[in-house]
Formats: C-alpha cells, structure tokens, sequence
C-alpha cells in the first residue's frame, strides 16, 4: 500500500505539474523557435536602414574652447562628461554632454561658428528619420516622447526623442534623439513580436530584460522538478525496475 500511494503521489505530482508548466514551456519553445528561425538582422531594422555618408575631412571647424564659454554664458559647467562631433542634416555639430550643479545636460553646437542651438525640432527629426531610412515611404505619424517605462519600445534611450512612423509594410519607428540629433533606433514588426516573446522567455513581466526576476527563478525550479519527477516516475512504474528492487512484479 505505501509503494501504491507514493506510485499515486508521483503521478499526481508530476501531472498537475506538467499543467501549471507547460503553458510556460509552450511559451519558451515557440519563442526559441522564432529566435532561431528569424533573420536578426530584419529584427533590428538593418534591412530599411539606409547608412549616411560620413564628414568630410576637409572640414573647418572652430576650437570646442569657444562652445564651453558659450555655453557657460547660460549656466554653470562643473565638467565635461563627452564631446563630439557629429553630423545633422550634413552639418556638422558638436554634441556636448556635461555636469552643472550634479545635473547632467546635453547640448549641440554649430562646429563651425560654435553658436548654441536648441534641440532637434520635428521638421529636422522627420528629415533625419527620412534620411537614415531605405524604402521610400510617406511619415504615418509623429510623436514626441518625454518619457518610456520599462516595456515601451524606446526604453533605456536618451529622452526626450522624436517617434516617426513611417507608411511601410515593415511597420517601423525611427526614434530621432532631440538632444543628441541622432537617430538613436530602429523599431518595427518583427521585433515587437521579438520582444514580446523574449518578454515570455524570460518571463520579465516588470522589466523585460531582466534575467534575474523571481517568477523566473520559481519556474525554473518548477520546471527541474517537473523533469525529475517525470523521470521517477518512469523508474517506479517499471516493471524490470520493480521486479529487480523488490523480486516480483507489482
């Protein structure tokens, strides 16, 4: 009787088990399977991004000296955090990041008067986006972003951004930086439906690119003792296995 109930305490273990796992085993096999048979590269929009040519070396510039006393004209420079020089609309531009009272700022500057300029407007973030994008597609929409929590398409980029969407059968976003004047990403069908399902495998229902959630921990743990007490329960219904450990079938 007690080698029948622990028999019957494996298989009801291991079944509803299975039940409470296997939604989530379904989700991780149909996302690795789309991981595996995707091309990476249209996940990244590198198949509509259209590369813009570089500055030239012929260039003249003004020294950066002048563009730090600009800027402390209007506020206070504590330090300097980078300092670049960048192309907007084929001209070039020094980006600026600093420090001022702890703060960090960011600001472009015309590289060759080292005048100040404000930030990218929508006019200029609609012709970068149309710039740096292949097809030839009419601008659906455009909005202006302050703001992207944990699971918005734009998260962990410079804010605030230009979104421009283009009319195209890939259903991409370019995201223009309205600080930097760069375009910062590509976001389009294939990897929203990439992202989500990586959302599923990692099961990062907070933040999507955390490996280290607790839910995933629970169900990795789960799913070992799924396996586990599948492969018990194959050994105790044996009858070879039985036969051997206790000289008869049971």
């Amino acid at each position: 009787m007690k080698r029948r109930s622990s028999h019957y305490f494996i298989r009801k273990t291991h079944r509803y088990l299975g039940i409470f796992i296997g939604i989530q085993f379904l989700a991780w096999t149909i996302g690795g399977l789309y991981f595996s048979w995707t091309n990476i590269d249209r996940v990244h929009g590198d198949l509509e991004h259209k590369h813009v040519p570089l500055l030239g070396g012929n260039i003249s510039l003004v020294s950066p000296d002048l563009v730090i006393k600009n800027i402390s004209l209007q506020q206070q420079v504590d330090s300097i955090k980078s300092l670049e020089v960048v192309k907007i609309l084929k001209q070039p531009f020094y980006s600026i990041s600093f420090y001022s009272e702890k703060n960090l700022h960011h600001l472009l500057a015309e590289a060759q008067t080292g005048n100040l300029r404000d930030p990218v407007s929508k006019a200029e973030a609609i012709r970068i986006a149309e710039e740096s994008f292949a097809p030839s597609s009419k601008v659906k929409s455009v909005e202006y972003i302050t703001e992207a929590n944990g699971h918005h398409e734009y998260r962990e980029n410079p804010l605030p951004a230009w979104a421009v969407t283009f009319d195209h059968s890939s259903r991409t976003t370019v995201y223009v930086s309205a600080n930097f004047g760069r375009v910062e990403d590509f976001r389009n069908g294939s990897w929203r439906i990439f992202d989500f399902l990586w959302m599923m495998h990692t099961m990062g229902y907070k933040e999507r690119d955390d490996l280290n959630n607790l839910v995933l921990q629970i169900f990795s743990i789960t799913g070992l003792i799924t396996v586990l007490s599948g492969f018990t329960l194959y050994f105790v219904s044996s009858r070879r296995i039985r036969r051997l450990l206790y000289g008869k079938t049971i």
